[in-house]
């Protein structure tokens, strides 16, 4: 079914149909949320998490093509053989199994006749035991002292999922441990955590599962040489996250501990491996990192078996196909009404930008259709005050709306104009979706709003680790799903490798200067040479 185009499956044409319908005067969003039955018929709950799409731009019909699509391309199916263990990752063929990661059902899954779950369970009690020796000083630096930083080294999804998580449960971090995460490669990035951070204090977490990324490599090098002149030993200082035999499982490399991570998990999904455990054991304990995980799970398993027209990702993910391929929204927003979850949408931008940012099929063949959108968002409000004057007047993009319903802050909540911040914030949570679709008319065409703007908004009780995990899972099975619609292949991530190979090019002749003194850059043409002898001039 993976390879089959959706030319052959007949939803797809029958949904190009109804694009003229739902730009009708009459299927404007302002009439359509005005039908009756309209949010019981377009809301619903699954897996911990409520879904309203009551102001999606669609009706009845459309959802009946667009679950008959789904049907037609086998995406349920397709996600229960991720599940399993198949290798749905076609082009490196290799199983993805991060739902793996957050299995607590006993169950085996087999990968090329091989359980890897002993491996996985293995793993998760080493995080367990490790985080629980540092908490309690049994593991300390090297002078002596307990450790009360902790440095996440890694870039992509390397941190941005922990990131993520990390934000949003800080209320929840009584370890006595700071985090801190160095992606970039730009020596500033090292110099602001360097002034935060105690070095004989500072445990160093280097990720990379290859251990070769280049600016990872160039960050431990860094990190490597500050403990040196600070007279603290790495090997007392350093534990490291990657495959199983790389560089960065080398004995003769001594540190802390190496922890294992798996070729079947890729980076964007990794953060339920130990990739998010490490750190995120460290930061909150590792009941709190479970906890997240059986949330995660809960989610998994809803994507797995609920109906097609009962399950939360698969719609979200069909709508998002809808305004996508048919509606021709080139953009989607995430607008999370909480300010600890001010690190999702640029986790879900990697997730879902590198996940389905694609020209040809899982099979080679050019795709027939624009696959993947471009992710944005900031937390509400403060969005209000930065892009929704286009959000409302200008081109626009469909939103997802997040609401959490008690907030972790428990101080004495004063008031405003009759309301306290939380219900303030809610005020706006609640308008904001309804203005875009409906819209205001006005003689003065500067105060015009169109409306038929399209917007989600997903509700969690509150930021339990459990919902944090919940939500995670929802995003990760939505991006899964949409690429299965299109027969694309999620796991893989050539688009980056093109810039990465012309660097390293340019990382040879800053060598071979560095070496000799001749910034001369001579062979090169002329681009390269400016930018390059503009950076060198003075220098040599």
């Amino acid at each position: 079914m993976a390879s089959q185009k959706r030319k052959e499956v007949p939803a797809w044409d029958k949904l190009k149909k109804f694009v003229d319908l739902m730009d009708r005067p009459d299927h404007h969003l302002f009439h359509l949320i005005r039908t009756e039955g309209r949010f019981q018929k377009f809301s619903l709950e699954g897996g911990g998490i409520f879904y309203d799409f009551s102001r999606q731009r669609v009706d009845p019909s459309v959802m009946e093509n667009l679950f008959a699509l789904a049907r037609g391309r086998g995406i349920k199916d397709r996600f229960s053989a991720m599940m399993r263990g198949e290798k749905v990752n076609a082009t490196e063929n290799r199983a993805a199994l991060h739902t793996a990661c957050r299995d607590f059902s006993g169950a085996s899954i087999s990968v090329d006749g091989a359980d890897v779950m002993p491996e996985i369970r293995r793993v998760r009690e080493e995080i367990r035991e490790f985080s629980g020796k540092v908490h309690s000083g049994e593991i300390r630096g090297a002078t002596g002292k307990r450790f009360s930083h902790a440095v996440v080294v890694g870039i992509g999804g390397s941190y941005l999922g922990s990131q993520f998580v990390s934000e949003a449960l800080a209320a929840d971090a009584d370890k006595g441990i700071e985090l801190h995460y160095l992606a970039n490669v730009d020596i500033n990035d090292f110099g602001r955590i360097e002034g935060r951070i105690d070095p004989e204090a500072t445990l160093w977490i280097i990720i990379s599962k290859s251990y070769t990324t280049p600016e990872t490599l160039a960050n431990t090098e860094q990190a490597y040489s500050f403990m040196r002149e600070k007279g603290v030993d790495p090997a007392r200082h350093v534990v490291t996250v990657a495959a199983k035999g790389s560089p960065g499982d080398d004995p003769s490399n001594p540190v802390l501990k190496a922890f294992h991570m798996f070729d079947f998990i890729g980076g964007r999904y990794s953060v339920s491996s130990a990739v998010g455990g490490v750190p995120l054991s460290l930061y909150l304990g590792y009941d709190r990192f479970e906890r997240f995980l059986k949330g995660a799970e809960e989610m998994d398993l809803h994507t797995r078996d609920a109906a097609e027209e009962k399950n939360l990702p698969l719609i979200a993910a069909l709508i998002g196909i809808w305004n996508n391929d048919f509606l021709g929204y080139p953009a989607q927003s995430i607008i999370p009404y909480s300010t600890p979850l001010n690190q999702l949408a640029p986790h879900i931008q990697q997730l879902y930008m590198e996940s389905n940012g694609k020209s040809v099929t899982a099979e080679g063949e050019r795709l027939e259709a624009d696959s993947g959108v471009i992710i944005f968002g900031e937390p509400g409000t403060n969005a209000q005050h930065s892009f929704f004057q286009l959000a409302h007047q200008g081109r626009p993009f469909p939103i997802d709306f997040i609401g959490v319903l008690r907030p972790q802050y428990k101080g004495k909540a004063a008031m405003s104009k009759g309301v306290t911040n939380h219900q303030e914030l809610w005020a706006n949570l609640i308008s904001q979706p309804l203005a875009l679709a409906q819209g205001k008319a006005d003689e003065n065409p500067a105060k015009v709003f169109g409306g038929n703007r399209p917007s989600s908004t997903i509700v969690l009780e509150d930021l339990s680790p459990e919902n944090v995990g919940r939500l995670l899972s929802f995003y990760e099975a939505k991006t899964v799903y949409e690429a299965f619609v299109w027969g694309i292949n999620p796991f893989d991530q050539y688009g980056v490798e093109l810039g990465k190979i012309l660097a390293g090019d340019i990382r040879k002749k800053m060598a071979q200067a560095n070496e000799t003194g001749d910034a001369g850059f001579e062979g090169l043409d002329p681009i390269r040479k400016f930018y390059l002898k503009r950076l060198y001039a003075g220098r040599l």
